[in-house]
């Protein structure tokens, strides 16, 4: 019996090379193709094409494109067109890359480091001199000896790898249960010593404890409050924090003997998770107008300041129900932290301090942008913030300070420049810092980092990419919607994939930006608020005191600010859309496919909910340009009659209400974004009941079962997207089912995977067990921060210079 052999993978190169031996005149035939098209980057479509290109029936091209080359270039990203050279960058799978280079002269095939690859690719610069000596950033060193998994499946459950890692690592070490020793004693709050008193030493002095007060606790009433064993307990060594009643201090100290005795990882995530260690979190959300009433369809105020709000919501309830449990009298407190903005445009974004809705003890704290020349009345865009975020962050954390009367115990960052400060405020305060990106820019615009010089005068992307790598890397625990925000899809790369590698340039290389395999990542999914968004279904919570003013809204002909385009036959369904008005989100571009589909115009009208109808009323560059390209869209295809274009709607009672009532209508909702990090209107649609056609790129991809809740529509093929529109309204026409069938299916999605209380309780155990991590790991992190300070004052605060001050008499 023959006996089975390991064998080698080959590599890129290996898969090459192969190939020109067994194919040499068909892949000479294709490179030079290739080569053809001068310097430059081709995109995978474009060199799958040039592969399809030369197949025809040929059998040897058949085998070419079969064979590893064909599966080389698959799983290829991009390669760099250098007459006479072909660098390819493989990605074989998601997290893991390969650079190769083939010499079509000399038919010479190299395998490249990353460092060979970014420069070869700088070489498609005009006017780029390399400098032998150029910066290069690499975090790979501060990591080698960081535990982090290998699997791509892996990627975005770090906190459930840590605590396999922790638990592994205390089943095999006893002495390694010794920081959860110091990590218990250490734990006050204002003063007051929770969990563990000085009679309590050591490891065995622990468990002796613990034995002791299990049996003391086992002969009393499962209710018993904590007042009636508070003395008894502070004698053998324990404090307030193990809960309200004696059930509950007893399961506490039941998963503590387990972990003592036989640590596993879900029993140490439950009790990581429960220790008392969140009372006060600060959430950084700087650009944009923040506030709870009309913000919304502003400039660079969107879906964020919503995700923000209800988070803050949930989080508070979340908090108050675990202090509740853990026995503490303890008043939680949340801050927002944003700018204030004097020049307010009518909201409440020049007030200092603003309650929040819906809870007890969540405020909005505003703090200004200020320089030599005094404070920052007006709204500016958020890619020009960077010159003021360093003195933002030290006038923040006075007022932090001022208002919680100590240091936080969590901050949140969000987007570039929130996670910016935060980071700023995590070195100044050493406080467990948590990242939400929401929108990396790097992958909206692409090319934005090896052609950065073309951006910079309009988005500073030298800054904020900068910016970005700091926040990622100084963090504690990043929290993504999706697990294509971090790694992407089989064939498309993800957001923070996309900063492992790059180069900007005469500035920087990035050979280590940041690891996607990193168990600081986490998928945390948010939701939609129920108590606005629900099922049209439910009758009796309708809204139906606001149709009168939604059916003026979508079909009063007089034509204003607030709304223009009339909708000649109101019995048709809606196709309806809301998002920002800029070129990511695509409007125009749905539009623009509507507006070709002739069958699609005659079964449904067009409603879009974005941005001003008025370019005078813009101050944003980008919504200005789309708001000129709507215009000439309705001239262009004679829209009127069948396209509503309604401004920015901040009232999100009565948006809830219009989702309903188009779903009364049977129309559907679309969102046909470039790209979308996550896609709360798509959960808000679905909860409603609006069968909801979504990008694939981002988020929605996750969101939706593709022909099962939704469908996934690619919104770089604008005609499928239409005809796939036309097809549904046709089919639901037919029978009435087939729209019912989608309706119920989103809505029971959402039910089962996207709500606020699964997401507040995910972030408080993260919480723990990061606030954990942090302390046992204290060295390593030490030596990373330490890096980025210097980058930061070396490289950031240099950039920050090139970026102009706003000047107010500007606006």
């Amino acid at each position: 019996m023959a006996t089975a052999k390991l064998t080698r993978l080959p590599s890129i190169r290996d898969r090459v090379e192969d190939t020109l031996s067994a194919h040499r005149n068909e892949l000479i035939s294709l490179l030079s193709r290739y080569v053809a098209q001068g310097k430059g980057i081709l995109q995978p479509h474009h060199l799958i094409d040039e592969l399809d290109s030369i197949i025809g029936d040929d059998k040897a091209n058949l085998s070419l494109t079969n064979g590893p080359f064909g599966e080389v270039l698959k799983s290829a990203q991009e390669a760099i067109i250098v007459p006479p050279f072909v660098a390819i960058a493989v990605r074989p799978r998601p997290g893991v890359w390969e650079y190769v280079r083939v010499n079509v002269h000399e038919l010479s095939v190299e395998q490249l480091s990353i460092s060979e690859y970014l420069r070869f690719k700088e070489e498609l610069v005009d006017g780029h001199v390399c400098d032998p000596y150029m910066l290069e950033l690499d975090f790979e060193p501060f990591n080698a000896t960081f535990p982090r998994p290998t699997r791509s499946s892996s990627i975005g459950n770090g906190v459930q790898f840590l605590n396999r890692h922790l638990s592994s690592i205390m089943f095999r070490n006893r002495d390694s249960l010794e920081p959860l020793l110091d990590f218990l004693r250490a734990h006050k709050h204002k003063g007051q010593v929770m969990m563990l008193n000085d009679r309590i030493y050591s490891i065995p002095r622990l468990q002796s404890a613990l034995t002791k007060a299990e049996s003391y606790l086992s002969k009393l009433p499962a209710d018993t409050p904590y007042n009636e064993l508070e003395y008894d307990l502070q004698g053998l060594g324990f404090e307030r924090g193990w809960g309200d009643t004696t059930g509950r201090v007893l399961e506490m100290m039941h998963l503590l003997l387990d972990i003592l005795q036989a640590p596993d990882p879900s029993t140490l995530e439950t009790f990581l998770g429960r220790i008392p260690m969140v009372f006060n979190v600060v959430i950084l959300s700087v650009h944009g107008y923040f506030g709870q009433a009309n913000v919304l369809g502003l400039p660079d105020t969107g879906g964020q300041i919503v995700y923000i709000l209800d988070q803050v919501r949930a989080l508070e309830n979340e908090m108050l129900q675990r202090i509740k449990q853990q026995g503490l009298d303890v008043t939680p407190r949340i801050l927002i932290v944003t700018r204030l903005i004097p020049d307010a445009k009518g909201t409440s974004c020049n007030q200092r301090l603003e309650r929040i809705c819906g809870t007890e003890h969540g405020h909005i704290l505003r703090v200004p942008f200020r320089t030599e020349k005094g404070i920052l009345r007006k709204w500016i865009s958020r890619f020009d913030v960077w010159p003021y975020l360093e003195t933002f962050a030290e006038d923040a954390a006075s007022e932090i300070v001022a208002e919680l009367q100590g240091v936080p115990d969590l901050l949140i960052g969000n987007y570039s420049d929130g996670n910016l400060v935060s980071s700023l405020l995590a070195l100044k305060m050493g406080v467990t810092q948590c990242t939400i990106a929401h929108a990396l820019e790097k992958t909206k615009y692409p090319d934005s980092d090896i052609y950065w010089k073309q951006f910079e005068d309009k988005y500073h992307f030298s800054c904020q990419f900068t910016a970005d790598l700091i926040a990622m890397n100084n963090s504690d625990f990043i929290i993504t919607s999706t697990y294509q925000e971090i790694a992407g899809t089989k064939n498309t790369v993800g957001q923070y994939e996309s900063h492992t590698t790059f180069t900007l340039p005469d500035l920087y290389r990035v050979v280590h930006g940041i690891d996607v395999f990193d168990p600081k990542f986490n998928i945390v999914s948010p939701g939609a608020d129920m108590s606005i968004y629900f099922p049209y279904s439910e009758k009796e919570k309708r809204l139906t005191a606001l149709h009168g003013s939604i059916e003026k809204l979508l079909y009063d002909p007089e034509q204003n600010d607030e709304h223009i385009g009339t909708l000649s036959d109101p019995s048709k369904p809606i196709i309806f859309s809301m998002a920002r008005l800029d070129r990511v989100k695509n409007i125009t571009g749905l539009v623009e496919s509507y507006a070709k589909n002739t069958q699609l115009r005659e079964l449904a009208n067009l409603v879009v909910i974005a941005g001003y109808n008025d370019v005078k009323k813009s101050n944003d560059r980008e919504e200005i340009e789309e708001i000129e390209k709507m215009h000439d869209l309705v001239k262009k295809y004679n829209l009127d009659g069948q396209l509503r274009w309604i401004s920015a709607q901040t009232n999100r009672a009565r948006n809830g209400e219009l989702y309903r009532y188009i779903a009364d209508r049977r129309g559907a909702f679309v969102q046909p974004a470039f790209y979308e990090a996550f896609g709360l209107t798509v959960v808000e649609a679905m909860i409603c009941g609006l069968p909801t056609f979504a990008t694939c790129h981002g988020g929605p991809a996750e969101i939706i079962e593709d022909c099962a809740s939704g469908f996934h529509i690619d919104p770089y093929h604008p005609d499928k997207v239409a005809s796939l529109l036309a097809d549904f309204f046709h089919r639901c026409k037919e029978d009435p089912n087939y729209w019912e069938k989608f309706s119920k299916a989103g809505i029971q999605r959402i039910q089962e995977r996207y709500t606020w209380k699964i997401y507040s309780e995910r972030l408080m155990t993260l919480a723990g067990v990061y606030g954990f991590w942090k302390h046992v790991s204290k060295l390593e992190r030490r030596e990373t921060r330490r890096y980025l300070e210097m980058f930061y004052i070396l490289k950031y605060r240099d950039l920050v210079k090139s970026v102009p001050l706003a000047n107010d008499e500007e606006h």
